[in-house]
């Protein structure tokens, strides 16, 4: 099938913020103005509006401009992707336009979509045809003779719903640009405010985002519907369905997960397609992964009662999405700077013993006065105390500065760790292992071969260690192919990866979303793309895919149990960076919590240790 976008658009004489925050409301992403004022553009943007101009003189993020008005456009060196051409029936001076500028659209009337189509199919034409439609009739029929593009004025979610399910095409809602705009391309071109709404507009395709309230850390229901996993469409046709199986992918989809389930992981290209796929899609990606998992480890799901310490919130890197160590006192997220000492850890250490908990989490900020022998005193102390306590502490990141602080090598510091009895070490400092996107959410933190050198040389000594990858800010579905590449050739080589677990982006009290830098945090359906992806894209290499309730509460991560999961991490007894970000989620839960969402699935709950090892098969509560 091929693809058709559609834009929900208001055309005004001019804006103010509370009539485009209303509109915005009521679905529109884009305002359409023949010659808005700079008030206009600005009060737009502040109501999550985009402004498309019809003047090429004026500063907006977008044009749809008559021809006679193009080459004004190309002189000024406006991107093309933020171009429409308005037909005014001239076929050369229509042709001379989209050429110069490189328009991504053609504006046209419904009685000329097949003139119009005809210049947009010529060789090295980059348009679609874009047309404004009233009736789903006159939509299918604007598809049939060439359109590819729809505006729509005032339709409401029902007749969207109609129109999806009368197409024999892949419906796909924009916003005032092309799906396929890259973040730095948008970056380099808009005005900040402009940015700032595109990116609140869209997910990590450049799609509109679904219109919930519901983001990863908020107190509220996932917005899944009840007999199916994707929320991208809100008509009752939709939510109603039963959603599909694996077997009712598309062709483009079928083959990779028929491949997957008979062992064979999908290529890094294969793994960005499932990530970019429509709804429909999504439905038999997450039903396929869920048969792999039930392949692969059957119907036990595992937990562990651990605690997390997190030692200090002071850190002297500026990573953009992190809130913990410098969340907005406005949101009074973080509180007062504190630093632990290696007593009160230990002391919380013993405690959680006490409370049942076979293993400790260690991680902090990296606080300027800490070098390596912080490290090593922290684990001696605590196996000192607690001998039995498993201890699974210290990222990449602050093994790599602990080892430069002591002035020893990666492999040095791992083994004096280890000899104290470190047990193994989390995988979180990854983000997401493209240094594309490193530059922008952390620039001045380690490097993917960084991450990746202290991950193999820990592996080589016997530690063996977690992987997760934190998505949905300035990330998108070819940097997770990529992470995931990473990891799979880890992986291949060490075999030390005991999980992949996701971490969906919260995106509350982060830094780079405050300052309108990133987006507000995956879509639901990102979030089950991701968890189900990777069990299929780790087919025979990671068997753990865990889901975390962390951010996605406990009833995100029964439904992800059902997309390919099957571990739902630790009780963890305090969890404070989810927290600062702003996730209403993430203190503590009990086994007995575990325990009863494993069996309302009809699921076998398995309490395990930190390397998935099971300890007991009838769960005793401390």
């Amino acid at each position: 099938m091929h693809l058709v976008t559609f834009l929900q658009m208001r055309p005004a004489e001019s804006v103010n913020e509370i009539w485009a925050s209303t509109r915005r409301k009521e679905g529109s992403l884009v305002v359409d103005v023949d010659r808005p004022t700079p008030a206009d553009i600005v009060d737009a943007q502040k109501g999550g509006l985009l402004c498309v101009s019809g003047d090429p003189g004026a500063d907006a993020p977008a044009y749809a401009v008559a021809p006679a008005d193009a080459a004004a456009i190309a002189k000024r060196g406006v991107a093309g992707w933020r171009v429409t051409v308005v037909d005014d029936g001239d076929r050369m001076a229509v042709l001379d336009a989209l050429s110069f500028t490189r328009a991504r659209y053609l504006r046209t009337n419904r009685s000329t979509v097949s003139a119009a189509a005809e210049l947009c199919g010529l060789p090295a034409a980059e348009a679609v045809v874009s047309v404004f439609v009233d009736t789903v009739s006159d939509a299918v029929e604007a598809v049939a003779a060439g359109a590819r593009d729809l505006l729509l004025r005032d339709w409401d979610i029902a007749r969207i719903g109609e129109l999806r399910d009368a197409l024999r095409a892949d419906l796909v809602e924009r916003s005032a640009f092309p799906i396929d705009v890259e973040y730095d391309e948008a970056k380099a071109e808009l005005e900040s405010g402009a940015f700032s709404a595109y990116l609140n507009q869209i997910n990590g395709s450049g799609r509109a985002r679904p219109r919930y309230e519901w983001a990863p850390g908020r107190d509220m229901a996932p917005p899944q519907p009840t007999h199916r996993v994707s929320a991208a469409w809100p008509d009752a046709a939709w939510l109603d369905d039963a959603g599909g199986s694996r077997f009712d992918a598309s062709p483009q989809i079928r083959p990779i997960l028929d491949r997957a389930l008979a062992g064979v992981a999908p290529t890094v290209d294969e793994v960005e397609t499932m990530f970019r796929a429509t709804p429909s899609d999504v439905e038999a990606i997450a039903d396929a992964a869920d048969e792999l998992r039930r392949a692969t480890v059957g119907d036990d799901v595992t937990f562990v009662v651990n605690r997390n310490i997190n030692y200090t919130n002071q850190c002297y890197f500026k990573c953009g999405f992190c809130a913990f160590s410098k969340g907005p006192r406005s949101l009074d997220l973080r509180g007062e700077p504190y630093l632990m000492t290696i007593d009160e850890v230990v002391d919380r250490s013993e405690e959680a013993w006490g409370r049942g908990a076979t293993e400790v989490c260690l991680q902090g900020g990296i606080h300027p006065d800490f070098t390596g022998k912080f490290y090593v005193d922290l684990v001696t102390a605590i196996k000192a105390r607690i001998p039995g306590m498993h201890i699974h502490g210290f990222t990449p990141l602050e093994v790599w500065q602990g080892a430069e602080t002591a002035g020893v090598s990666i492999r040095e510091l791992l083994i004096e760790l280890k000899e104290a009895g470190l047990g193994t070490l989390p995988g979180t400092a990854a983000e997401i292992l493209d240094d594309d996107v490193r530059l922008t959410l952390c620039p001045d933190k380690i490097r993917t071969a960084q991450w990746a050198e202290v991950m193999l040389t820990a592996h080589d000594i016997g530690l063996r260690t977690t992987s997760t990858m934190m998505f949905g800010h300035v990330d998108g579905p070819r940097s997770w192919a990529n992470h995931i590449e990473v990891l799979r050739e880890i992986q291949r080589r060490t075999g030390g990866f005991t999980e992949f677990v996701p971490l969906p982006f919260v995106h509350m009290g982060a830094p780079i979303w405050l300052r309108g830098r990133s987006r507000p945090g995956p879509t639901w359906d990102e979030a089950i793309l991701v968890h189900a992806v990777a069990r299929l894209a780790f087919v025979g290499l990671i068997d753990n895919i865990q889901a975390s309730w962390v951010k996605l509460g406990l009833e995100g991560a029964s439904t992800l149990l059902r997309s390919g999961c099957n571990d739902v991490g630790g009780t963890l007894m305090d969890e404070s960076i989810s927290r600062a970000a702003g996730a209403s989620h993430g203190t503590e839960v009990t086994a007995q919590d575990f325990r009863n969402l494993i069996l309302d699935m009809d699921r076998n709950p398995v309490l395990r240790n930190t390397v998935y090892e099971p300890i007991e098969s009838d769960l005793t509560i401390r």
